[in-house]
Parts: C-alpha cells; sequence; structure tokens
C-alpha cells in the first residue's frame, strides 16, 4: 500500500469547514523562501513549485535507483504549502499581494534526513541540470492553532479567517502571527483543473492560550 499522508492524518489535511483548535506537531519539509505577487507568471512563486516538486520526486523515486534511503516507504507526494507574511508585518493582509513574503514547501516523510536532503539536491542537480541552491531542509513546529477547510476562490479567504478569528477568541485563544509562526495554507486542489469554487484549501493560524 502507499502512504498517503492525506488519508492517515486527515486532522491535518482534511479539516472540516468549521474552525477548530489543533495541535500540530513538527514537521520537515522542502522550501523555498521568496517574496513577491504569487500570481506572477514565470514569477519567484510560481518557479519555486517546480523546484519542490523536483526534489520531492526524486526522493520518491530513489526506490528505482542505486541510493537506498534508510527506512524509505513508497507515498503519495504530499500537497503544496505555503507560509504566509508581510514584508513589514507578520499579519497576512490579501490586499497587499506585491508585498507577499512566503515559504513555498512540501512535506517530507520522516525517513528524509538532512543529509538523504543533500543527496538529493545533488542528484536532482546533475540530473537536471538546474539551479536548487534556494531550496533548503525546513522543520517547521506550528503547536496549537486554529484550523478549518476552505472552500472556494483564494480571494474569498477572508470571510473564512474572519471567522477563525471568531472561533478563536470564543474558546479563549487568541491569535498568534509571530516571526516564528505564520499564516499557513495547504492546497488540496489545482487550480488549472479544478473549478475555482470547488478549490480546497487548508488554512492554518498559530493561536495561544489567553
Amino acid at each position: 500500500m502507499t502512504f498517503d499522508f492525506k488519508k492517515e492524518f486527515k486532522e491535518f489535511y482534511l479539516p472540516p469547514k468549521k474552525p477548530a483548535i489543533v495541535d500540530v506537531p513538527a514537521m520537515n519539509y522542502v522550501a523555498v523562501f521568496g517574496e513577491g505577487n504569487p500570481n506572477i507568471e514565470d514569477g519567484a512563486y510560481k518557479n519555486s513549485i517546480g523546484l519542490l516538486y523536483a526534489i520531492s520526486y526524486t526522493v520518491k523515486m530513489s526506490k528505482r535507483g542505486n541510493h537506498k534511503i534508510e527506512g524509505f516507504f513508497d507515498y503519495v507526494v504530499p500537497p503544496l504549502e505555503g507560509l504566509w507574511w508581510l514584508k513589514d508585518s507578520n499579519q497576512f493582509d490579501f490586499s497587499r499581494k506585491d508585498d507577499f513574503c512566503w515559504v513555498s514547501m512540501i512535506r517530507l516523510p520522516d525517513f528524509v534526513t538532512k543529509e538523504e536532503f543533500d543527496w538529493a539536491i545533488r542528484e536532482a542537480t546533475d540530473k537536471k541540470k538546474t539551479d536548487f541552491s534556494s531550496v533548503e531542509y525546513l522543520t517547521v513546529q506550528e503547536g496549537l492553532c486554529v484550523q478549518c477547510m476552505h472552500v472556494g476562490i483564494y480571494d474569498d479567504e477572508p470571510a473564512t479567517i474572519s471567522a477563525m478569528h471568531a472561533y478563536a477568541k470564543e474558546q479563549g485563544y487568541e491569535i498568534d502571527l509571530n516571526e516564528k509562526r505564520r499564516h499557513h495554507e495547504i492546497y488540496l486542489g489545482d487550480p488549472r483543473k479544478t473549478r475555482p469554487e470547488n478549490l480546497k484549501t487548508v488554512i492554518r493560524i498559530p493561536v495561544t492560550k489567553q
């Protein structure tokens, strides 16, 4: 059986449409840091996605080569994710896309150590003749967050986020966005293949107990 993170960890990848408080454990990612409007064609954000998938599939397809990774199991490459904030603020404002700062990222299985990650970078660089120097091995420790599923276009997210803020306050939490804890999104639909009104995005916002 091929391991599917979305199915095995539904509490983190397939939450309900209503907000809930979750405690998210540390996870490792292949990641690219950048700035600017993510909608620009051939921009930094869209280019980062190709780099992420190249490394992710280098790890996944290592099973067909001579390099054997200890503890390897076959798996479905997890969905694209992103951490978001503004150049001059830890907050996230949809009206200021040109001022976005972001981390584009894809989760790595726990068997991918920093050493194995470095091997994947070398392997992909050699085979694809591409510069992967911007790609990093990143561990994210989120902890307590308010989370829910947003269904629809990305620009309609503010209403969902407002409901999440209200729910967190009702439950005795306050939003805790800072340099170490960011607005987090997980993209479960491909905008190129999915009708805008059917796009599914997991939204996760860090909180702390009041």
